[in-house]
């Protein structure tokens, strides 16, 4: 590269994620239903970006807004932007749900893959509590991932995937699908969908009341 010529994207930063690449055909199937045609869309905890790079591109009326807390997860949301990004999915923003208030005040959908088996239980909650105000009667908020039915794992698979969860801090693991609905409706978010998807994981699909 000679001195004067333009930088290229950082592809170094980019990560990558296997489950992200299998599962993100079949969240976009749930999501053709959910999401509003026009608006902004905030994704929490985005993560590698590759659900951001691919959901944006699937629904191009929409501005999707994602967001981390990791700095690293962030640095690689913006390299694949700067590498792949199409026109309507904006700059990665930090946002922490413990923290209030929220970078994004006001959103038309809010989306959250894979996020609340690998953070504290205070975690959910408060992303209830931040999508209750986020969120205008009638709008969704969609979760994605592995969750017990009565206190019950699903999947002999999922029970190891909450013991290994819990061996890495013992704040994590797979929750309880009626302990996140009660969470949600603290916050007048009602449960429309449980969709059952490929790998014993589910979409909960909640709209404010």
């Amino acid at each position: 590269m000679q001195p004067h010529d333009p930088p290229r994207p950082q592809q170094s930063h980019a990560r990558s994620s296997p489950a992200a690449l299998r599962n993100r055909g079949v969240i976009a199937e749930v999501l053709a239903r959910v999401l509003p045609a026009q608006g902004r869309v905030l994704e929490i905890a985005s993560g590698t970006g590759e659900h951001a790079v691919y959901l944006a591109a699937a629904f191009p009326g929409v501005s999707w807004q994602p967001t981390d807390v990791d700095p690293e997860a962030l640095a690689s949301i913006a390299a694949r932007i700067e590498s792949e990004g199409p026109p309507n999915l904006l700059r990665p923003l930090r946002l922490d749900v413990m923290e209030w208030p929220w970078p994004v005040g006001e959103a038309e959908a809010i989306v959250c893959i894979n996020m609340i088996h690998i953070a504290p239980w205070a975690a959910c909650e408060a992303l209830m509590a931040g999508a209750g105000r986020v969120l205008a009667p009638g709008r969704p908020l969609y979760l994605y991932g592995a969750v017990k039915l009565g206190g019950e794992h699903t999947a002999p698979s999922n029970a190891a995937f909450d013991e290994g969860l819990r061996a890495r801090d013992p704040a994590w693991g797979v929750r309880d699908e009626a302990d996140v609905r009660a969470a949600a409706a603290a916050h007048g978010l009602c449960l429309t969908e449980l969709v059952a998807m490929p790998a014993n994981n589910f979409s909960l699909v909640f709209r404010k009341s």
